[in-house]
């Protein structure tokens, strides 16, 4: 059949044959998967704690300066919280990194299917009908707005209460060239940027755990300890030749961004391999779940 008698309606006799009108893609499974994710108590309250984070590092930081203690003793970003607020924010994302980000990540990822398949929601979504494609289309899409909220949100948390505490001006940057305020903020957004790809692979290691079992809490611990096994093994010198394959090798590389000149080289590879996995990954989560027996 042709094209353009696959989008008119049949010619009856004495009649104009009219264009059928083509729907627009829905957005409405996503809106709603966004909304289930956001909505839930637990879920708020995790960005809640993240954004504790910032204030108490803030709080400890100013207690430490009014008893004449140095700052400078947490690094880099710790040490220049002082003579700008915007630090803070660098600081926070720095200290969640290792292990409230991923957790964060974990507990949304491990229950994408697990959760639905326990509760016994996941075979009568698939009848609505929505494919199962799309479903994992929709469900990543939601892990990766998370990822960029629970980043974004350590970040706005640490800006406010670190100019609020210590003031603007200037940022000095690791390489010991200053830029003005604006130009921190931007590098900030950058950091966020970056961060959100790297903890978004948890994401899809996640989905294809949540994938494999119907008990949430399992893919969620598994997810968690597969990060965990991840720092460790890059912290051991001796396995320097698995290093650059893991997943957490490159998370602290966001330093870049806080250096003049700009240079992006190392971030770029990090980028490379963390958009590698979640590719793999993400093929991995469609070949398993196109082939699962959804009873529940």
């Amino acid at each position: 059949m042709s094209r353009a008698k696959a989008t008119t309606r049949p010619e009856l006799p004495g009649t104009l044959s009219l264009p059928v009108p083509r729907r627009a893609p829905s957005t409405r499974f996503l809106r709603s998967e966004l909304a289930m994710v956001f909505r839930r108590r637990r879920n708020i309250a995790i960005l809640g704690v993240l954004a504790g984070v910032p204030v108490l590092i803030a709080i400890a930081v100013k207690i430490a300066t009014r008893h004449g203690r140095n700052a400078s003793d947490g690094g880099a970003f710790f040490g220049n919280i002082t003579t700008n607020g915007v630090f803070v924010a660098f600081a926070a994302l720095l200290a969640v990194l290792p292990l409230f980000l991923p957790m964060a990540v974990s507990v949304v990822a491990g229950e994408a299917v697990a959760g639905e398949a326990s509760s016994g929601t996941l075979r009568y979504l698939l009848t609505v009908p929505v494919s199962r494609s799309r479903l994992l289309a929709v469900k990543y899409a939601s892990l990766l707005a998370w990822s960029v909220a629970a980043t974004f949100v350590v970040a706005l948390s640490g800006t406010l209460v670190g100019l609020l505490l210590f003031g603007g001006g200037e940022v000095t940057l690791l390489s010991g060239t200053s830029v003005p305020l604006e130009s921190g903020l931007f590098r900030l957004l950058l950091v966020v940027g970056y961060i959100a790809v790297m903890v978004a692979v948890l994401g899809a290691i996640g989905l294809f755990v949540s994938t494999l079992t119907e008990v949430p809490i399992a893919a969620m611990a598994t997810t968690l300890a597969l990060t965990i096994t991840s720092q460790v093994l890059d912290a051991v010198p001796q396995l320097g030749a698995i290093h650059p394959w893991l997943p957490s090798h490159y998370w602290l590389r966001f330093d870049d961004f806080m250096r003049d000149p700009l240079t992006l080289e190392r971030v770029q590879h990090g980028l490379a391999v963390s958009l590698g996995y979640i590719a793999v990954f993400l093929l991995l989560a469609w070949a398993r779940f196109g082939n699962k027996d959804v009873t529940s």
